[in-house]
């Protein structure tokens, strides 16, 4: 159950959301898709309902729609924003690397589309309560499933100098992993890191004096590194792009956006085997980028990468 309090600030939320959240590459998405009337189409990262909107209008009434999400705020939004097809919809709490499970309690054996929107929406990185952001004050918490056992501050002020470093390192491909981890255990000591704003200010000065005028915040890559491993985002990805490949039928698709190197990575080489075994053709060879236009009315979909695969 959602308190009061929680619910009155998803229904604020929801009327800014409304305004101006924008799904990104929603042109692409949909001409590469290509959902039909009467497809079935899994949404497996229903974020606030953008894409799922669109596609429930292209599948008509015939059509249906499964989708998911760890959020269940961001659940909550979505439920509202398509009230008018929950006929033809079916929205469910939870992580999309359990899909076949998901399908097979609702009798579906096999699906004619997939999209998978691996990025943060604007509802979760503009809260300041959780903790996402590196720019609002806010609690070390980064769970984008409330119900999870494990946050931000669990790992900082646990783990060991050596697993923070690796952590920085694989996750945020940042070149100061060992500086960082050994500042963070160095504060922890005095008392625990409790803000994003204090994680903030301790990688700050654990960096060399130059890295504070680049492009980036210098607490970027370090906030993404947490992020990924509070909800084993790139494990889930791997399980889920495995499981994925078993639902569609043949002639269906597969398409994802990604926003960082890390799961761009995981995503081509994962198509790249399915292609060379025969059963599987790239629809595109290099990925889509969002064009320029988009990308002044979205900022954040600047980093956006899409590959779509089709089971042939």
């Amino acid at each position: 159950m959602i308190s009061s309090l929680i619910w009155e600030d998803i229904q604020e939320s929801m009327s800014e959301e409304g305004k101006q959240h924008i799904p990104v590459m929603l042109k692409e998405v949909l001409d590469y898709l290509s959902p039909q009337p009467g497809h079935v189409i899994v949404d497996g990262t229903l974020g606030l309902g953008g894409h799922a909107r669109a596609i429930l209008e292209k599948i008509g009434p015939q059509g249906r729609l499964i989708a998911m999400d760890r959020d269940a705020q961001s659940l909550t939004i979505a439920q509202e924003r398509l009230k008018d097809y929950q006929s033809q919809s079916t929205l469910i709490h939870g992580d999309f690397r359990y899909i076949p499970k998901f399908l097979y309690e609702l009798n579906i054996k096999e699906v004619d589309g997939i999209l998978l929107d691996l990025g943060i929406s604007s509802f979760q990185l503009d809260n300041p309560l959780r903790g996402f952001s590196l720019r609002q004050e806010g609690p070390l918490d980064m769970r984008l499933d409330q119900g999870s056992y494990i946050s931000a501050f669990d790992l900082i002020n646990s783990l060991s100098e050596h697993e923070l470093s690796r952590i920085i390192k694989e996750f945020g491909e940042e070149r100061w992993h060992h500086r960082i981890a050994h500042a963070l255990v160095k504060e922890r000591t005095r008392q625990p890191l409790q803000s994003t704003s204090e994680l903030c200010n301790v990688v700050m000065k654990a960096m060399p004096y130059e890295r504070g005028h680049q492009r980036i915040h210098p607490a970027t890559r370090t906030f993404q590194a947490l992020r990924i491993a509070v909800n084993r985002e790139l494990e889930s990805l791997e399980e889920g792009l495995t499981q994925c490949r078993l639902l569609l039928k043949k002639g269906g698709r597969m398409a994802v956006i990604s926003f960082h190197s890390l799961e761009d990575k995981i995503v081509k080489q994962q198509f790249r085997q399915w292609a060379a075994q025969g059963e599987w053709k790239l629809v595109v060879k290099k990925p889509l980028r969002p064009g320029g236009a988009e990308v002044v009315q979205n900022p954040r979909a600047r980093s956006a990468r899409l590959r779509i695969i089709e089971r042939i």
